[in-house]
Formats: structure tokens, sequence, C-alpha cells
């Protein structure tokens, strides 16, 4: 039935868009220590224990991207029905996984929260899972998107900032920043994970613009007066905007609306 509806919405909508709630199957395993996730290769370092209640994940290179991946939300669930429940667990990327054998490596609260009730110690004792798992909108409703000014700025030569909170389902491919006013926008690089960076400064206050993608489609989205001209390393700056778009990806298999 999933199969059928998929193709069915595929005859209303253009070649751009496909079903948007791909199912996966594979398996996942979790760290001990909720640091090894919250130090890993997106940047997010102690910033990451604060998101989602620390529910973590090291990520696959094809969801990680490069870091595009960064702050993506899954919903992840274990196909053993004697042990784990049917919603599962939502986590966010901050990591990249390394280990070929699992998709997921998760921190162990978001781990042990597939199981249930009562038998958390049960699913940590295993170890490693099959799961099935699916992109899901991150959402922060009290949280508009923001960038945090690395420590490693500095003006007039660098600055380096890294993206926090960005809702929906998307990944931020590009990014350049431009005085306030200005026209005259200037490229940013991806260092490494969240942060971006520069060695062409504007002077005063800065605006950013990103390039947002979800699934097939991409836009510019602008964010008119982020940083003072005052700014300062450590400091998170409040973007004025939210990202809410929902990405469309092609599958085989869809959701059926069951979790």
């Amino acid at each position: 039935m999933a199969l059928l509806l998929c193709f069915l919405l595929s005859l209303f909508i253009s070649s751009a868009t496909a079903c948007d709630r791909c199912v996966h199957q594979s398996k996942a395993a979790y760290f001990s220590k909720a640091s090894a996730l919250s130090s890993g290769a997106c940047g997010y370092g102690s910033l990451a224990v604060g998101f989602n209640s620390g529910f973590l994940a090291a990520a696959i290179p094809s969801l990680y991207k490069d870091g595009a991946g960064c702050g993506a939300c899954f919903q992840i669930r274990c196909k053993n029905a004697n042990l784990c429940t049917k919603g599962g667990t939502r986590v966010i990327v901050t990591d990249l996984n390394r280990n070929n054998n699992t998709d997921f490596v998760l921190s162990s609260r978001a781990f042990a929260a597939m199981a249930r009730q009562g038998m958390s110690q049960d699913i940590l004792r295993q170890g490693i899972v099959d799961v099935e798992y699916k992109r899901v909108p991150c959402d922060y409703k009290d949280r508009n998107l923001a960038v945090r000014v690395e420590e490693s700025s500095r003006k007039p030569n660098y600055l380096a900032i890294k993206v926090l909170y960005q809702g929906g389902q998307t990944e931020i491919v590009a990014m350049d920043v431009a005085q306030v006013g200005s026209s005259y926008w200037t490229y940013m690089s991806r260092n490494h994970g969240a942060v971006w960076n520069t060695s062409r400064v504007p002077d005063g206050a800065l605006q950013f613009r990103f390039v947002v993608t979800s699934g097939y489609d991409g836009k510019w989205i602008w964010a008119k007066s982020v940083l003072p001209a005052d700014w300062q390393n450590g400091v998170v700056y409040d973007s004025g905007i939210q990202i809410t778009d929902i990405a469309q990806e092609g599958c085989s298999q869809c959701d059926d609306g069951s979790w």
C-alpha cells in the first residue's frame, strides 16, 4: 500500500519532487559517552550536549555529506518488536560515523530510548541492533537560525562562524557574507562540519545569505542583519530567520504514517 501511495503521488507532482518520507534499513550502535559525539566532526563542541536533550548521532558519509548533513534530524527505531517501541527515537547528527557496519552510532541516551519501558538496559546489552530510519524535519519553535563566531576569528582578516539551530529538513550548501546594506558579497567556504570561514571579511555590521537545498530543490535565504559591527568571538548571534522547508526525496519505500 505504501509503495502504491508513492506511485500515485508521483503522477500529480513534478519530476522535481518525490515522496519525502523514505524509510531505510540498516543497523545502529551506540557510544557509551555522549562526549564522543559532542566533540565530533560537525564542530558543535559542548553546545551539542544541549541539542535535543542529548539525543545525538554520528552518521555514515552518505548522510554526513561532507558536513552538509550536520544538524539533520532522523527518526530511528529498532526492528525487534519485543524489545523496542514503534516510535523509536529522534536524533540530531553531530558527527561522522566511519564504521561501515552501521549507518548510525547513537548516544547511549538515544539508543536506550528506542526500548520499551523498563528494557533500556536490555537494548544497551545488545550493543548493535537492526533498525529502520527516516529523515524528519528539525523543529526549533523557540529559536531562529543562529551563528556562533568561532574563537579563531580575527578582525579584519579572518571570520569563522558555526551554524546552529537549522530547522526544517534542509541542507546549507553555500554561504556568502556582506556588509549590511551592501550588494558586494564575499564567498564563504565550509571549513568543516557546520563551520564556515572567509579571509575576506567585510567592514561593519554583517549580513549573510545561504543556499538551502531540500531534496531536489534549492533557494537563497537572506539574513539581512546578523553580526553587529563590534562582533565578538565566542558569541552566538540570532539571524532573525527560521528555515522550515521540507526535503523531497525519491525513494522505493514510503512511510505509511505508522510512525
